[in-house]
């Protein structure tokens, strides 16, 4: 059962890829959907038995890489924390895969399209399975390369191969950096296995451990878009939205989250690290989520509220609180793949356009789409017993829990990342489907539903968004909770803080979230009804307009990576290549090698004198180098040598005095 978990996406990846024009589009469909919808029953099954019962299960399939010390094994360990993730990635997985069949219905690359997805979902089965780093880095390559082939899947638009070779090259950075930690893991451990590391990492000097927990982290920012290497996920929106549902809501870009959660027996032990991921954490929910107040974009708006979210779930990881970081991560799953499938919805309706200022007045024309966007939209901003309430609200609450003057700092922080995120998600509601009609008529006249494909996924999401985090709450959180006692999240004693949360934090500092963000939806609706002119006056003012320009342009970010960084890397790879690939091969190739050949072969060739006794005299020095030879090379190996390029020279010599 738990191979066939990691092997069925592959196997509806190659049929749907290589068979694709045999079995047919509906084929293709009905195939890959099938595969990984049993996939699902079967991580639900596999989260049954090992999660709530406790039993480990391990795979070794064969040896991969056996070298003096180093034993690295195609090995896939089933524990709490795989099948935790497991969940959200091959549900939301699955319920794409149904989505996608009526989003796709007219585009002709639909074999392809399915292929796609169902690698990616077997990319990312194998990253979360693996038990070793090696393997894990494997999935971590794979599900890179399936979020190019899908940014960029409508090839022919410059727009997608741009976004999609951004993804690449900003992974890359994170890669290089991950690649390092493993090598070091390597070097200071002799394995990297998870076992063998974790059970060493004790005992291994603080400082080592820092440099390993900064490398990984940072390969985590990448994977995760927090701030700094952040640029490639809303240019990634780029590709169907189907796509921005799986790869940018449940599944790559938590690989980030999820490395840092795998590594806690690892970066518990290096206080430095754990203060990083605070501080990042806190700085990228801030910053992300002021800049998705100033987006136009729908999808935009959601990918800066992916990155929000993304950021609450490092601070947990720098606060120790791995399984509230775990917790949000399968919550958010859930109600921003319902967010992005209900923007896809709406997208669909009104002829591909995204913009959103373009809408309005569309819940009369998708009653269904504006009932599941609202409830998304409400756990997205922690409203009590929704499921995002359960876990963004825990991580608030730790932050001031933890009672250091970094925890309190970050709490407030954080608290005005949540505010802005309340606002962005009114914004998005409300210019969407409750505002005046701003759209052209034709988009009205032609606005519906989408058919059961596209509708039915919608419905599972939205209960799992109202429902999931009140059912599972006592399983992720709790000091009762048994669900992670085969270790697989370590938090050292030192750092548990969940008394602390429970009971040291007030209930003052337990509300602030939920009363700011009622305050804040009703005072946006307020100015938005009855003093809009108040708010476009403030636009046009030339201050207004400034920090407008500033925010909506992602803080000049970007200008300045393009103009500082970019830039000055291409001129220096240029000049590289000028001086040292370019000049080097061409040293040793066309002005080197290639012209003494012919010099040679020139001088070799004005030998031939015509003369015969020219020819005797050849003979002569022939048969005395022969002669002389064994004499020559017993008594200096340089005499032999120099002796040919004096003879050589001398008859060039003669020959020019002759002529």
């Amino acid at each position: 059962m738990y191979l066939a978990i990691i092997i069925l996406p592959l196997l509806g990846s190659i049929i749907s890829g290589f068979f694709g024009r045999k079995v047919g589009t509906s084929g293709s469909q009905i195939i890959t959907c099938t595969l990984v919808i049993i996939t699902t029953l079967l991580a639900i099954i596999a989260f049954a038995e090992v999660g709530l019962n406790n039993i480990s299960v391990h795979l070794n399939l064969f040896k991969w890489i056996d070298s003096e010390s180093l034993n690295i094994l195609w090995g896939f360990n089933f524990d709490s924390l795989t099948v935790s993730m497991l969940l959200p990635v091959l549900i939301v997985s699955s319920l794409v895969h149904i989505y996608s069949i009526g989003y796709m219905s007219h585009d002709p690359h639909n074999q392809r399209f399915f292929s796609y997805l169902s690698l990616f979902t077997f990319m990312m089965i194998i990253l979360v399975t693996a038990n070793n780093y090696l393997l894990m880095f494997v999935g971590w390559e794979g599900v890179g390369i399936c979020s190019y082939l899908l940014v960029s899947f409508w090839f022919t638009r410059i727009a997608a191969n741009q976004s999609s070779i951004s993804a690449m090259l900003t992974n890359r950075v994170g890669d290089c950096l991950l690649t390092i930690g493993m090598f070091t893991i390597l070097w200071s451990f002799g394995n990297i296995d998870y076992s063998t590391v974790f059970s060493l990492a004790p005992f291994i000097n603080e400082n080592i451990i820092t440099i390993i927990g900064i490398c990984l982290l940072i390969g985590a920012m990448a994977k995760s878009s927090q701030l700094g290497l952040h640029v490639w996920l809303p240019m990634a929106m780029e590709g169907p939205t189907p796509v921005s549902a799986l790869i940018h809501a449940a599944t790559m870009v938590t690989a980030g989250v999820y490395l840092l959660m795998r590594s806690s027996p690892l970066i518990e032990y290096s206080s430095t690290v754990l203060i990083l991921c605070l501080w990042l954490g806190a700085v990228t929910t801030v910053f992300s989520s002021l800049i998705g107040l100033f987006q136009q974009d729908i999808k935009k708006v959601i990918a800066y509220s992916t990155m929000s979210q993304l950021g609450l779930m490092v601070i947990a990881v720098g606060l120790s609180s791995y399984n509230i970081a775990l917790f949000h991560l399968v919550n958010h799953a859930f109600y921003k793949a319902l967010l992005f499938l209900g923007a896809g919805a709406v997208i669909h309706a009104v002829f591909d356009n995204q913009d959103f200022r373009r809408y309005g007045g569309l819940k009369q024309f998708l009653p269904l789409t504006y009932s599941v966007m609202l409830i998304a939209s409400l756990s997205l901003v922690a409203f009590p017993y929704m499921t995002g309430f359960y876990s963004k609200d825990f991580i608030l609450e730790s932050s001031y829990g933890q009672l250091l003057l970094s925890g309190i700092a970050v709490y407030f922080i954080a608290v005005i990342g949540a505010m802005f995120t309340t606002l962005y998600s009114i914004k998005v509601l409300y210019l969407t489907f409750i505002a005046n009609p701003n759209g052209p008529l034709l988009n009205y006249k032609s606005a519906h539903e989408g058919n059961i494909f596209m509708s039915l996924p919608l419905i599972v999401l939205a209960v799992f968004s109202v429902f999931f985090g009140y059912i599972t709450k006592d399983i992720f959180i709790g000091l009762g909770s048994s669900f992670f006692s085969d270790n697989s999240l370590f938090i050292h004693p030192m750092n548990e803080i969940m008394l602390n949360t429970e009971f040291a934090v007030t209930i003052y500092y337990k509300l602030l979230p939920l009363l700011l963000t009622i305050f804040l939806s009703t005072l946006s609706l307020v100015i938005s009804e009855y003093i809009p002119n108040t708010l476009i006056s403030f636009k046009f003012s030339k201050f207004g307009y400034n920090v407008f320009s500033f925010f909506n342009q992602r803080f000049l970010l970007e200008l300045i990576y393009n103009k500082y960084i970019t830039n000055l890397l291409l001129n220096i790879g240029g000049q590289t290549t000028k001086l040292l690939d370019k000049g080097s091969i061409e040293l040793i190739g066309p002005y080197g090698l290639e012209k003494a050949l012919s010099t040679l072969s020139v001088s070799l060739s004005k030998l031939d004198t015509g003369l015969v006794t020219t020819y005797a005299l050849y003979i002569l020095l022939g048969i005395i180098f022969n002669l002389a030879l064994p004499y020559l090379s017993f008594n200096d190996n340089l005499l032999l040598p120099l002796l040919l390029i004096i003879v050589f020279i001398n008859i060039n010599k003669a020959k020019n005095i002759k002529k």
